[in-house]
């Protein structure tokens, strides 16, 4: 999260567009809305919308059969993808020799593998971090996404609940080194803090 994997997802199909390749975009769960891919620098578009029951590559081997033209296959939001789905852009690859490029998070707010995400780094010919490293808000890498609810950082609940980084979301997630995600120091809660003068002058 903050590492701008949609934007970098948004830049790819440029780059193929530009070179006059066809493809298709496929999200799930995006902050913006249904079927759509955004970033948070404002751009976004269009996309096929990944629910549970989509069969990936039956969509995509029906519009090739209806004679569209498909040379890449973009995947954002990854990690909400199922396993078989995972296992579906696997096969796209290997059996329609289509390029597919999939950006995701690895972990959720509890730092536990995403079952899609899990299937993709057991799948994937290859695994690129981003260039682009998120920071904690003490200016270490951020590593971790912490949920908080109302402002609490919480550690039980369902894996997934879409909410953003905006202050005025109920539901907000923050990026959180390892040491203050394990003591549950948000922000908000680094800024509250009342600490004890030192004793010098007693």
């Amino acid at each position: 999260m903050d590492s701008g994997k949609s934007t970098l997802a948004l830049q790819t199909v440029h780059n193929h567009k530009s070179r006059g390749r066809s493809g298709l975009i496929f999200t799930s769960q995006d902050r913006s809305g249904y079927a759509q891919i955004s970033s948070r620098l404002g751009l976004q578009s269009d996309a096929i919308e990944v629910t549970t029951d989509l069969e990936i590559h039956k969509a995509v081997v029906d519009r090739l059969s209806n004679g569209e033209r498909i040379e890449f296959v973009i995947c954002d939001e990854a990690q909400f993808y199922t396993p078989d789905q995972i296992e579906q852009l696997a096969r796209i690859v290997d059996g329609l020799g289509i390029d597919v490029f999939a950006f995701g998070i690895l972990t959720d707010f509890k730092t536990r593998l995403f079952p899609g995400s899990a299937r993709l780094v057991e799948l994937a010919d290859r695994v690129n971090t981003l260039q682009v490293e998120a920071l904690c808000w003490c200016g270490e890498r951020g590593t971790h996404n912490a949920r908080t609810i109302s402002g609490v950082m919480v550690t039980e609940g369902e894996q997934v609940l879409i909410g953003d980084i905006s202050s005025d979301s109920q539901v907000n997630y923050e990026v959180l080194c390892r040491r203050h995600h394990m003591r549950k120091v948000t922000s908000k809660a680094s800024r509250s803090a009342i600490f004890d003068p030192l004793p010098f002058n007693q």
